[in-house]
């Protein structure tokens, strides 16, 4: 049987993840979802979509979806689901958890790795982050969970962006991008979201042919603003890959996040870019990207590239989570395509320089 999509929902408290819930739970789509609650409870959801509620906390929508609340073990609901929908007892097509707002979601991505249960029938399809844009940059100032959700996610749904200007909206993006380049930006109307902009995203999937934003470069040098020395020790395999620390100043505690191009925030969780269009030595890279994870893994929030290896025709996709690491080939290089590797990785206070030195050193 094919793999169970599966997408994890998260975003500080009060982001919206719950509206957004209960719209998937309401709309008349056709899907039928298991919704997987950390703490869900029947205020959160209109009685009238109600079919039935078991002893075992799992609720039947009228629309085909269920909910179901997992107060403990992670693995044991998803498992517990899995024997329930093969034996016949439930019917669902797809996943989405929905994680507590100051959750970190990492241990939740590492559970799709590390359960040979769990993966044998569920398949990560993405993380996605609501984010509040009323109050969000005030959150990212003060909780790093809210700087962990964004670094993690695949996809971030901007909220509340009626309750707060388009210059507001507009600062808030760029902090974002800084935060996490490659996760694609939009907004969700009091949970209105198409499901297509939810589902089916593939966003953490090695199996499909994966290529990183193409614009990503471009959303980290965009507000580099006159800090050109940012740039001077840049190398000619690393592209456009200054990193948010290097030229950002912490906000005034005054400053009210009124962003005039001017006002930067100092966030723990950055990202930095890595590029090249020289070959990688495949046993350096191996022993380096092992080091890596062994002493950063940690703070290692979220990786992924493609790579050109020596004496390879095809493209190898690599990606990971702390210190689960994984790769896989992808499609062959097209005979005109320029050949190159781009990676990007997202952590806390990750030594910029002690890896992209280390990844210089594995090029042929």
């Amino acid at each position: 049987m094919a793999l169970i999509p599966t997408t994890i929902l998260t975003g500080f408290l009060g982001a919206g993840k719950t509206t957004l819930l209960n719209r998937i739970l309401q709309e008349d789509h056709g899907m039928r979802i298991a919704v997987i609650e950390n703490e869900f409870g029947q205020e959160n959801i209109d009685n009238e979509i109600l079919v039935q509620d078991s002893n075992e906390h799992i609720i039947e929508m009228n629309n085909g979806c269920i909910c179901c609340t997992v107060r403990g073990d992670l693995i044991v609901g998803l498992t517990e689901l899995a024997r329930k929908r093969d034996a016949g007892l439930l019917a669902f097509d797809r996943v989405v958890i929905e994680t507590t707002g100051l959750a970190n979601p990492g241990p939740v991505a590492q559970t799709f790795f590390v359960d040979e249960e769990v993966g044998s029938h569920y398949m990560l399809d993405a993380i996605l982050t609501v984010v509040d844009a009323r109050h969000a940059m005030k959150q990212l100032d003060e909780y790093e969970e809210a700087q962990r959700q964004v670094g993690f996610a695949d996809k971030l749904l901007l909220s509340k962006t009626d309750l707060v200007s388009e210059e507001d909206v507009a600062t808030l993006t760029r902090r974002l991008k800084r935060i996490n380049p490659r996760a694609p930006i939009a907004k969700v109307d009091f949970g209105r979201a198409p499901l297509a902009e939810v589902l089916d995203i593939r966003g953490f999937n090695l199996n499909e042919k994966l290529e990183l934003d193409p614009d990503f470069l471009a959303t980290e040098t965009a507000h580099v603003h006159d800090h050109d020395h940012a740039h001077e020790h840049a190398h000619e395999h690393t592209g456009e890959k200054a990193q948010h620390h290097e030229h950002s100043d912490a906000c005034a505690t005054d400053c009210g996040h009124t962003d005039h191009h001017h006002a930067q925030h100092s966030d723990d969780i950055a990202a930095f870019v890595f590029k090249s269009t020289q070959p990688f030595d495949s046993a350096k890279l191996d022993e380096f990207l092992g080091g890596l994870v062994q002493v950063y893994g940690p703070r290692m929030l979220r990786y992924k590239g493609v790579l050109l290896m020596q004496g390879a025709e095809r493209k190898v996709v690599f990606q990971g989570v702390h210190q689960l690491m994984g790769s896989d080939l992808g499609a062959k290089w097209g005979e005109n395509e320029v050949r190159g590797s781009k990676m990007v990785f997202i952590g806390k206070n990750l030594p910029k320089d002690i890896f992209i030195r280390g990844l210089e050193q594995c090029l042929v």
